[in-house]
Order: structure tokens, then sequence, then C-alpha cells
């Protein structure tokens, strides 16, 4: 069951795509789209992350940080990011923190569920039934932006 909005996002702090150290607290005052995806490189998990690719200039200038999160490491991170030249940060959650603190354990794997943190950390909308063709202008329609 995921976490209910209105809650407090939980901490983290883990490495992205690159290697360098992402915190929530990195992103006090923005809005973040916190989205768990299974697997890189899968069909459904390329559609969502093309889809907040493409839509990358409807979310510029909203203080809107978008963050796609998986157990997989940094290289497939990496991988993933450059054959479809992703445009933001894969998070990499190898030791399933992340994963177990937003309550979305699909048992080795992430469940598909889309958080959105306000700049107060607290979880203003849950998607947990993402459509992964447009998930991007979904997410921004939640929010009415």
């Amino acid at each position: 069951m995921p976490l209910a909005v209105g809650s407090d996002a939980p901490k983290f702090t883990v490495k992205d795509t690159n290697g360098n150290t992402v915190s929530l607290s990195d992103f006090k005052g923005k809005t973040v789209v916190l989205y768990f995806y299974p697997k890189d490189d899968t069909p459904g998990c390329t559609k969502q992350a093309c889809s907040f690719r493409d839509a990358s200039a409807d979310y510029q200038g909203k203080d809107v940080v978008v963050l796609g999160v998986s157990v997989d490491d940094e290289a497939s991170h990496q991988a993933f990011t450059q054959k479809y030249n992703l445009n933001f940060p894969l998070l990499a959650d190898t030791q399933k923190t992340l994963v177990k603190d937003y309550d979305v354990d699909g048992g080795g794997y992430a469940k598909r569920v889309t958080y959105v943190i306000d700049g107060n950390g607290k979880i203003i909308h849950v998607d947990s039934s993402v459509n992964t063709s447009s998930h991007a202008s979904d997410v921004l329609t939640a929010l009415g932006l």
C-alpha cells in the first residue's frame, strides 16, 4: 500500500546515474516527482522514462525536479540514460532502502508508483495506476501545471 497523501516523505541519500550523492533535502523548496519503476531498459519503463524526457520543456520553469528510482545500479542507469538520452537523474536504490521506505517493494524490484513531494517534504500526490506512455503529462495535469 503506497504512502498516504499528506504524510512526510521519507528522507533519503543515494547515488544517481553519475555517482553523485543525492538527498531529498537537496530539493527543499522544489516539487519532486519521485517515480519508482521496475527495471532499466524494459518496454514499459522505457516508455515511462521517455515520457519524462519528452516533456522536459513542460517541466522547465516550474520548480519541478524529476527523479526516477529503481534497484538497478549506476552502470545500468548510465547505459539506460545514454541509450535513450534521458535528461534527468536516475537513483540507484541497490540496497532497496527507498523501495522499502516508500512501500513499493515488489519482491526484488520496485513497483511502478509515483510520489509527488512538495518543497516542505510532504507527499501531495500518489499515482499507483501509471500510464507509462503519458505519465509525465498526467503528473503535470494532476498538479494543475
